[in-house]
């Protein structure tokens, strides 16, 4: 079979339904042909900000795509109109800003209405900057909890890392590099300090990852960085014992027993 029958094969096959399309998170070359496919034959792209998402699609010669704008403020409203395209049978490719839809981002709202509406959806699965900082950053992949963005004051952000403080699972938290060394300061009395990696610009030309502990992180980062943020933090570390199921038949006899 050859490189074409390939491509023909993998082609995806446009129905009326909602399709998720991740983008990449910094680097455009991280769009992949799939994604790139499904962008241009949809009937209408719902996407988070037209502007940047007219920039993308004009840097892979998109041209001419209606655009839905899709955010926080009337994600609602936008998703009865998308349930409508879908109903007279169009194809809606959903993206956000950057990375994998409705993480962090809007789109579980459109997902969930297209749903209930008995609709179809499907995904072309690409970048994503929580799964991506998390094999990054050299600490345990086998369980892990996202837990997005936390609040901004102090008070709420402590409490928003109390249901995680015994969890043995690396936790992946999102967060603007202004307030990265306040929100690190207020899980230290919560978390402890752990060890923890710092993902910055990944995937653009500067990428760096800071493995350290948290106390380090927040020293370092007195002058915050720039660009977009991940941290990971370790999990509670835990001694699981493991037990013979034959230990109680093969011990010696105490002294002086029978």
């Amino acid at each position: 079979m050859g490189q074409a029958d390939l491509t023909a094969e993998n082609r995806i096959e446009l129905k009326p339904r909602l399709v998720l399309v991740a983008t990449p998170i910094g680097n455009p070359g991280d769009l992949s042909a799939r994604a790139r496919e499904t962008l241009e034959a949809a009937d209408a792209i719902a996407c988070e900000d037209t502007r940047t998402t007219r920039t993308l699609l004009d840097k892979v010669g998109i041209t001419n795509k209606r655009l839905i704008a899709c955010h926080d403020h009337n994600e609602a409203q936008s998703a009865a109109g998308i349930v409508k395209l879908i109903e007279d049978g169009a194809t809606v490719a959903l993206v956000s800003d950057a990375g994998t839809p409705a993480i962090s981002d809007p789109g579980y709202r459109v997902v969930k209405t297209v749903i209930d509406a008995g609709l179809p959806v499907t995904a072309i699965p690409g970048a994503n900057s929580a799964i991506m900082a998390l094999t990054l950053s050299g600490l345990p992949t086998d369980r892990f909890v996202f837990l997005g963005f936390p609040p901004r004051k102090g008070g709420k952000r402590k409490a928003f890392f109390e249901p995680y403080a015994q969890l043995p699972a690396s936790l992946i938290v999102m967060e603007s590099p202004q307030r990265l060394a306040d929100m690190i300061g207020d899980a230290i009395p919560v978390l402890g300090d752990r060890d923890a990696a710092l993902c910055l610009e990944m995937t653009k030309t500067f990428e760096r990852v800071w493995r350290e502990p948290l106390s380090a992180l927040a020293t370092r980062l007195a002058e915050p960085p720039k660009g977009e943020a991940v941290l990971v933090i370790d999990g509670i570390k835990q001694t699981r014992e493991r037990k013979n199921k034959y230990a109680e038949f093969s011990k010696a006899p105490e002294r002086g027993s029978a």
